[in-house]
């Protein structure tokens, strides 16, 4: 089960981020590259310090130009997110490159990468949610509401990975067959945001 390999990097990748709890804190990843699993720490490392990011962003005291910053880097991060979510797809396709596909196989509404990028994020929500939850300054209310919600997200966390577990094997099988469409995102490009190419005209 592809998710039983997931779970364990994504923890550790949110657990090594919070023994500095600094979106600065360089990555340390401690597998190969090369290997799926460095890119799956990757993956949830980018998630983590955007996490962080985000949390930043949100002060309404900040400073407007560190604001934009970060908010840079927030769309340098999504960026940086997409392009490993296609790499890790790219692993999947080369997996399974050899699976002749059932005559009457369907395609998925996502890609395994893509659904395991969700994975990744609901680790993050899951961490959050448990530290509220045992938030010893909060209110019992804010507990206990943290605490049904928590519940909540660890169902999510095991229909998501059922799910996960189930496309990799209806591929595998040739029940399912994947076609990967990149994002082309548009905003980040110089030749597709027209605010970019007409600030190349000045």
């Amino acid at each position: 089960m592809f998710t039983k390999l997931c779970q364990p990097i994504f923890e550790a990748a949110i657990r090594d981020y919070h023994t500095t709890d600094n979106v600065d804190t360089p990555i340390n990843n401690p597998y190969t590259q090369g290997n799926i699993e460095y890119d799956l720490y990757h993956k949830c490392w980018i998630d983590t310090v955007q996490w962080h990011l985000e949390d930043i962003i949100r002060d309404p005291a900040i400073d407007p130009v560190e604001a934009l910053q970060i908010k840079r880097r927030i769309d340098k991060s999504n960026q940086d997110r997409t392009d490993l979510v296609e790499r890790i797809d790219s692993y999947f396709l080369t997996l399974y490159r050899n699976v002749e596909p059932a005559s009457d196989a369907t395609i998925n509404t996502e890609s395994p990468a893509w659904a395991i990028d969700r994975l990744s994020i609901l680790a993050l929500k899951i961490y959050h949610m448990r530290q509220e939850a045992t938030r010893q300054d909060a209110s019992p209310e804010h507990r206990q509401k943290c605490s049904d919600k928590l519940n909540v997200l660890l169902q999510q966390q095991q229909d998501l990975s059922s799910a996960i577990n189930q496309l990799i094997n209806d591929i595998a099988a040739g029940r399912k067959y994947m076609k990967v469409y990149k994002q082309m995102k548009m905003y980040n490009d110089t030749d597709t945001n027209p605010v970019l190419y007409n600030s190349k005209k000045g």
